[in-house]
């Protein structure tokens, strides 16, 4: 064998993998990591300035394009630069990492916000998995490695919307698993705790906005309920590896949690009585009647204008959609 036609052998048979929302935190991590093990990746994400950089410090095979999970017109002109880049072969992984929380009270959070979380997190998950679906139909083979959290397992106070879009995935990639396996695709959900990424300041970085709610005295110890989310944070690379092991298995499990404790953390959760959880939730996140300061919160509901009609609201929000 020559060493060109060793070299065509081997661009022929190299995986190729898509990963999206890889211009940081663990998409990045990932998408460095495999290149490194010798896939054809391609990263995806909306900010070119960050892919670009990303494919510098590459040290494999890694392509770049940009994808915006929401937008339908972004997914298809990815998919046609897929078909291009591997020279109508299409993608064997699929990779789904986009997604993002922000927190706050859940009362608080206004409809519009609530539907940019599902947008991404969800919407935008399943669209990009419906597009790149068919082919690996027709191939009778492919992955789809869908990033949920540990909070698709468990609910934290201020993060009930992003755990519900976590709880919706849990349960999607559960029916995908079911429904795509007589064709050959494997359906795999990487379960992560407390990363070190931007991911905490993205999702804390609202919380100001809710100094004049009735939860003002929780959210000003914001930052010391983050570091307690923080204490058992590990790296990205921890979440990498966990996403190539399910790669490399012939038969992959249909969940991983990483890192390994989070395991440990589920299992004692299973144990407790709700009402025990409950409590200890409140207390880590001062959920107590003195840091909320109830009595003043009930004068200030009391003296405001009440809430405009369902109509009205509805209105307002048209215009995200």
């Amino acid at each position: 064998m020559t060493a060109s036609t060793a070299r065509s052998s081997a661009a022929t048979t190299r995986q190729v993998v898509l990963i999206t929302g890889a211009t940081a935190g663990i998409g990045r991590q990932t998408a460095l990591h495999l290149a490194a093990a010798g896939y054809h990746v391609i990263a995806t994400g909306r900010r070119v300035a960050e892919l670009e950089a990303l494919r510098k410090d590459a040290p494999g095979q890694l392509s770049v394009t940009p994808l915006d999970v929401t937008s339908a017109a972004s997914i298809a002109a990815a998919v046609a630069e897929v078909d291009r880049l591997t020279d109508g072969h299409g993608v064997d992984v699929l990779v789904n990492n986009a997604g993002f929380g922000v927190a706050g009270p859940l009362t608080e959070i206004s409809d519009a916000e609530l539907r940019r979380q599902y947008d991404t997190n969800v919407f935008g998950l399943m669209a990009v998995t419906r597009a790149f679906v068919p082919a690996m139909r027709a191939r009778g083979r492919g992955r789809i490695i869908n990033v949920s959290s540990m909070g698709g397992k468990m609910t934290l106070p201020f993060f009930g919307a992003y755990n519900s879009t976590k709880y919706a995935l849990e349960s999607l990639s559960d029916a995908l698993r079911m429904e795509l396996h007589a064709f050959g695709i494997d359906v795999v959900l990487i379960e992560p705790g407390a990363i070190h990424t931007n991911f905490g300041d993205t999702a804390m970085s609202p919380v100001a906005q809710f100094q004049d709610s009735a939860y003002a005295g929780a959210l000003a110890k914001a930052e010391v309920l983050r570091k307690r989310m923080e204490a058992t944070a590990v790296g990205p690379e921890v979440i990498a590896r966990a996403i190539h092991k399910a790669i490399r298995r012939r038969r992959p499990a249909a969940r991983y949690v990483a890192p390994w404790f989070g395991n440990v953390i589920l299992g004692l959760l299973a144990l407790t009585p709700t009402r025990l959880q409950d409590a200890a939730m409140r207390r880590l996140s001062f959920l107590t009647r003195g840091t909320l300061d109830v009595d003043a919160a009930r004068q200030r509901a009391a003296t405001a204008t009440p809430p405009a009609a369902p109509r009205a609201r509805a209105q307002a929000a048209a215009p995200i959609n």
